[in-house]
């Protein structure tokens, strides 16, 4: 399992390697901001930026190689000769179909379980349950990095893969058709969960039925050895017919992987667990009842990795916060606390956090900040009048400030109860919220990732 030249020239025939120093360890990067020394930079031309151009700052970061088109290759004369003799060099006509051709291969050499994860929601933090879990077991594994879930994202951290592992989780996300039975040829999952269908990417994936006919695609390449994992509570995916078994999920009594008696007091989440026939006592230290349908999907994944159900249990409680989901975080300068949970937005997340934030005990005044729903096609002004209405579902909510275009919509069905003030910008966001804050806040931050609410949270932590 060497990335060598055998390897590269048995993928790759018409590739060149005018240097060929191979690293031992391979790994990849296609961003100069966070590529790490040793990493291959490949040089994608998107729609906005090329890499080639940022080829200089990959060398002077201590890249370990260069993956180059074939009408760039001129720009090697451009650089310094002798560093050149000390890395890896491949040109090839097309980089970004090289790579992805390279990483299936490189995915063709292992055979121990590959876990996808998709789904409208979820998907990340289902994913760091499955680690906690696999973690405390004492489970080699390899995991996406972050929000790594596109084809480039799938490619590079595909390459993380290593014999000594146990377990590979990979991340797959969509915005557009066909790309989930891309992604899906890439990692090829023998197991694989979909943990929920939403109101997400509409402009690019069409209706609800749209969106579960393409998340379905993760199957597309399974062996009859596979086994996939669906929420069950979602008729969109429970009442069709595959081509091989499946475990479900949710709160129905259909389920394999149940949760019943789910109650909520002082933080923190309490239920009980059926795996098949079997019964268990689960808290969860969360207010964020999507805490529970990501803890079933996990424990799904990992009951059919054979990890003991104790061992499960103790993964799925402990304690998690997830960069971006329903983050919590200290106001600094003031008392109280803003929850960061702007990562991105559909109808579905909106009401699933402002029903957490209804739950959290406070003394302070409850504020929220809200930001456009993105890509929610001709469907949108509906869906941002249906936020305001149900604001009436949180009546500790005392002042809104919402960001954007299409939050004017919202601002239409507001309860009087509520003060709202409506701004373009997350800047003109921040003086607003100063204004506001006062003893200790506790401040609900979410919106699609387009409206940037991520720098507003920045600006008070």
């Amino acid at each position: 399992m060497r990335f060598d030249q055998h390897f590269v020239k048995g993928v790759l025939p018409d590739a060149e390697i005018p240097y060929a120093s191979f690293p031992q360890d391979v790994s990849f990067s296609v961003d100069t901001r966070t590529l790490q020394p040793g990493n291959i930079f490949v040089a994608v031309s998107g729609a906005q930026v090329d890499g080639h151009n940022f080829i200089g700052q990959a060398l002077a970061k201590n890249a370990g190689g260069l993956f180059i088109a074939v009408h760039k290759k001129e720009l090697l004369a451009t650089l310094d000769q002798r560093q050149l003799k000390n890395i890896l060099v491949i040109i090839v006509p097309d980089t970004l179909h090289a790579f992805i051709k390279l990483a299936s291969a490189w995915r063709d050499q292992f055979t121990y379980p590959v876990v996808g994860i998709t789904g409208s929601v979820g998907k990340t933090s289902t994913k760091e349950i499955l680690k906690n879990i696999l973690r405390l077991n004492d489970i080699p594994f390899i995991a996406s990095e972050g929000n790594q879930n596109t084809r480039i994202g799938v490619a590079i951290n595909i390459f993380n893969m290593r014999a000594n592992h146990k377990v590979a989780i990979l991340e797959l996300g969509i915005s557009k058709r066909g790309e989930m039975a891309e992604l899906a040829k890439i990692a090829r999952p023998t197991t694989a969960i979909i943990t929920g269908i939403g109101h997400a990417h509409m402009e690019g994936l069409g209706s609800l039925a749209d969106i579960a006919l393409e998340k379905r695609d993760i199957f597309k390449y399974f062996t009859e050895a596979s086994i996939g994992i669906i929420n069950g509570d979602q008729p969109l995916l429970a009442n069709v017919g595959y081509n091989h078994p499946v475990v479900k999920f949710g709160c129905k009594t259909i389920n394999q992987i149940q949760a019943r008696k789910i109650q909520s007091s002082g933080g923190s989440i309490s239920f009980i667990l059926k795996i098949y026939r079997e019964k268990y006592t689960i808290s969860l230290q969360h207010v964020h009842e999507g805490a529970v349908m990501n803890s079933l999907a996990a424990t799904a994944a990992a009951y059919l990795l054979n990890i003991p159900v104790a061992g499960i249990i103790k993964g799925i409680q402990q304690q998690l916060q997830v960069a971006g989901r329903f983050e919590e975080k200290t106001l600094a300068r003031k008392k109280g606390k803003i929850i960061h949970d702007c990562y991105n937005a559909n109808p579905e997340s909106m009401k699933a956090a402002l029903l957490a934030f209804q739950k959290i005990e406070t003394t302070g005044q409850k504020i929220a900040v809200l930001g456009d729903m993105l890509e929610l096609g001709v469907n949108s002004p509906f869906w941002h009048r249906q936020l305001g209405r149900f604001l009436r579902k949180v009546p500790s909510l005392k002042y809104l400030i919402l960001v954007g275009d299409m939050v004017k919509w919202t601002y239409k069905t507001v309860p009087v109860t509520v003060s709202v003030d409506i701004v373009q910008s997350w800047q003109e966001a921040v003086a607003k919220l100063e204004e506001k804050l006062a003893g200790e806040s506790v401040v609900l931050v979410k919106g699609s990732r387009g409206i940037a609410l991520d720098n507003l949270v920045q600006k008070f932590t």
